[in-house]
């Protein structure tokens, strides 16, 4: 089939990342796996926690471009909305920790978009993103079709509401057709079911496990086996009931048959599965808890590490989105939204203040710039703060061989004045100066 124009073509079907759903349902453990169970997992609540308070916790500002400069551009009804305030229910914190919560779990983050009648947003409000399905029309326009629930403020009597691109602000995350993202705990689901499994066997090898567990033999003919049995489970059973003597009667004997959990590799299995699902967040194991290979040399560079090649991403997404969405056409030409930073790469006092002074002796930083960035009072203006200082011994690059052309003249200087000598010519009264005072005179008409 041909197209006139590729970009104007008419799509009826759904999106490719629409259907990523079929990803859910049961791991290869046989655990199921859904965006609520994993979270039951301490790990994955763990990295879902740690990235989310991350990106809540980051300064977020518009900025204004104006003469080569950016400042920040306070007066913008923005600056508010994603400073402090996205709508009068909740703070910008909350706001954007429970998107990236959404982002991380669901792979998508959605939030209405609430416009005035000039079309200045005026208000962000999140929404579920299990209940969003992004499709198009007969057109080939993209919409967002959102399932209404009845603990929502205002229930449409259809169950759903369509809403507009311009009306949504999406985050996607990773995906196949850059539109919709793929859940992480979707396309992870095995790992997780397999750490899912490992706990419930821990938690039941303590709620169950007997100690001592096994099989319990009778020479006879027993009528009711279950009435022995469910006495030993009672007596013994349980974790607070570990390590009691046992005291078997009329030839009763207890063949232990279960596996120690050390010997099965138990725990090794389980430290194992916290490290594979860091590595799907990409957060850095000691993070999570696990200082194993961390120590006090390479732990603040892995943190690093964790803003440039974990957070970064993460950061990109969201500013790009909200530039694309909340921005027109012309303030995207003079404002810029962004995330701050800075104070996650500061690195320890030492190494901060070694920089801080190769910066003020190379005249790039003064020392209210310092005091800005260590969150300080600044000096008076008055009193030198806003000086930017340079070593004094330090020349422009043409002026590199000033000293030795200086000095050579000073040597012909020195030669003339000791001919002069020589000869017994002084000035024109007849005076004889010393070689150094008409060396030094010379030297500054020089």
């Amino acid at each position: 089939m041909k197209f006139k124009n590729p970009f104007k073509r008419k799509v009826t079907d759904q999106t490719a990342g629409a259907g990523y759903r079929f990803f859910l349902g049961s791991s290869s453990s046989g655990k199921r796996v859904n965006e609520r169970s994993a979270m039951q997992m301490t790990a994955v609540y763990s990295c879902v926690r740690i990235l989310s308070e991350a990106v809540a916790s980051l300064p977020l500002h518009i900025y204004e471009q104006e003469d080569g400069q950016s400042k920040k551009a306070t007066d913008h009804p923005l600056f508010f909305l994603l400073h402090d305030e996205p709508n009068p229910e909740m703070t910008s914190f909350v706001f954007r920790e429970t998107l990236m919560t959404h982002l991380l779990l669901w792979g998508n983050a959605y939030a209405q978009i609430i416009r005035n009648g000039k079309g200045e947003v005026v208000a962000l409000y999140p929404l579920m993103p299990d209940r969003m399905k992004v499709d198009r029309d007969e057109n080939g326009q993209l919409y967002y079709e959102y399932q209404v629930s009845t603990a929502d403020p205002k229930v449409n009597p259809a169950g759903t509401v369509r809403l507009a691109p311009e009306d949504v602000l999406h985050v996607p995350g990773l995906g196949f057709d850059g539109l919709v993202g793929y859940s992480p705990i979707a396309t992870a689901k095995n790992s997780i079911g397999m750490a899912i499994a490992c706990e419930e066997y821990g938690a039941k090898f303590f709620a169950h496990g007997a100690a001592p567990s096994g099989v319990l033999e009778h020479p006879g003919v027993l009528k009711d086996p279950s009435k022995l049995r469910d006495s030993w489970q009672a007596t013994f059973g349980g974790s607070a009931n570990s390590g009691k003597v046992a005291v078997l009667e009329e030839g009763v004997k207890y063949t232990p048959i279960s596996i120690d959990p050390q010997q099965a590799q138990f725990l090794e299995t389980r430290k194992f599965q916290i490290n594979e699902i860091a590595r799907i967040f990409r957060v850095p194991p000691h993070m999570v808890g696990d200082l194993e290979k961390s120590s006090f040399s390479n732990i603040e560079q892995q943190s690093l590490e964790f803003v440039k090649y974990t957070l970064d991403p993460w950061v990109s997404r969201w500013e790009q989105a909200m530039t694309k969405i909340l921005l027109t056409p012309e303030e995207k030409k003079k404002y810029t939204i962004k995330f701050n930073v800075d104070g996650l790469l500061r690195g320890d006092y030492q190494s901060r203040m070694n920089g801080y002074a190769i910066a003020r002796q190379n005249g790039w930083m003064s020392a209210n710039d310092i005091r800005r960035l260590e969150e300080m009072d600044p000096i008076p203006e008055e009193a030198g703060g806003d000086l930017y200082l340079v070593n004094g011994n330090m020349l422009p690059l043409q002026q590199a061989g000033s000293f030795y052309s200086g000095k050579e003249e000073d040597d012909e200087v020195l030669e003339m004045d000791q001919e002069q000598d020589e000869s017994g010519n002084g000035d024109s009264n007849g005076n004889q100066d010393s070689v150094p005072e008409r060396h030094n005179r010379r030297r500054n008409l020089v």
